[in-house]
């Protein structure tokens, strides 16, 4: 090979490597997410006596009975590495559009009382205590819908699937409060399938943590946690993703979807190109009108004041 064409070549490989990079950095980061504006919540209301068991309810300017999204944000399950802010630009979006966010905190795996049951048992509480909130606040409980993101995704999809528990689960609560759809939002729907990834995509075992062992050693427990285990959910599933998402891969949603619908489950997925993992929670970006078509068609709720 003479020196003109080793020349051409390092060109050409520098071109696409550099390429890849641009690529690559226009993807948004947490950071990116969390700078987008945002107003302060409407109130912030504990459902529970623990630090981090509040949300944050915004509510729309028009006369209710409101729609309601159960908004669950994501981070590995770890508190380092998202808390409920990462979702307030998204939350007063849909916010904006008619419908009433509970964004809500959790304990988390490295949280006094988080892993297992305890954040499990938050956000079933947290789900529930939307019954405390209808009447003064002018909620429409027959109209809910959650949505979750990465972590909070698998969280989202664990609380429309609640209601399927034993009685004997620590996991249990009598009378859960129904979702008419559950939005997943780059979230693992079985968390088996994560395992191999989680110290490299979270630079931990946070499931290992959240569940309290493998599954040789606990497994009645992923069969409580993991909802890929609890199908079929009986309520109807939308999965988002990112097609660049390198967190939590597109083809993992698409087994789980196709679980979900042998096992008789409505469920739908859309990846969306040119997003990764945190388009989807960014209003503005071509994946957000997934997101918001998602919650008000799931609502059958189209623009403020105006429900079909």
């Amino acid at each position: 090979m003479n020196s003109k064409t080793m020349s051409i070549l390092l060109l050409v490989l520098t071109l696409s490597c550099s390429a890849y990079s641009v690529a690559k950095a226009q993807l948004l980061r947490p950071q990116d997410v969390l700078k987008l504006p945002s107003s302060p919540a409407d109130h912030k209301i504990q459902y529970g006596d623990e630090p981090l068991q509040f949300g944050e309810l915004r509510l729309p300017k028009t006369g209710g009975p409101h729609p309601v999204a159960v908004v669950i944000h994501g981070g590995c399950w770890i508190t380092k590495f998202a808390d409920l802010q990462i979702m307030a630009a998204m939350s007063e979006a849909l916010t904006r559009a008619g419908v009433a966010t509970w964004n809500v905190e959790y304990r988390r795996v490295d949280s006094p009382g988080g892993g297992w049951p305890g954040s499990f048992l938050d956000i079933a509480n947290a789900v529930d205590h939307l019954r405390k909130l209808a009447k003064p606040y002018h909620l429409d409980l027959k109209r809910v819908v959650v949505i979750g993101h990465s972590a909070g995704g698998h969280l989202a999809l664990w609380a429309a699937a609640r209601h399927r528990l034993p009685k004997t689960s620590p996991l249990f609560k009598p009378d859960p409060l129904r979702a008419l759809a559950v939005i997943n939002l780059a979230g693992p729907g079985d968390l088996k399938r994560m395992l191999p990834t989680q110290q490299r995509v979270c630079g931990d075992v946070p499931i290992t943590k959240l569940v309290g062992g493998s599954p040789d050693e606990v497994s009645e427990r992923y069969r409580d946690a993991s909802p890929a285990e609890m199908l079929p959910l009986g309520v109807e599933q939308i999965l988002i993703t990112g097609a660049k998402d390198g967190a939590v891969p597109p083809a993992l949603g698409k087994e789980y979807e196709e679980e979900a619908r042998r096992k008789g489950d409505k469920v739908r997925m859309t990846v969306v190109e040119e997003a990764g993992h945190f388009e989807v929670i960014a209003p503005g970006t071509s994946a957000w009108k997934f997101v918001e078509e998602a919650a008000l068609t799931s609502l059958k709720f189209s623009r403020p004041g105006k429900v079909k």
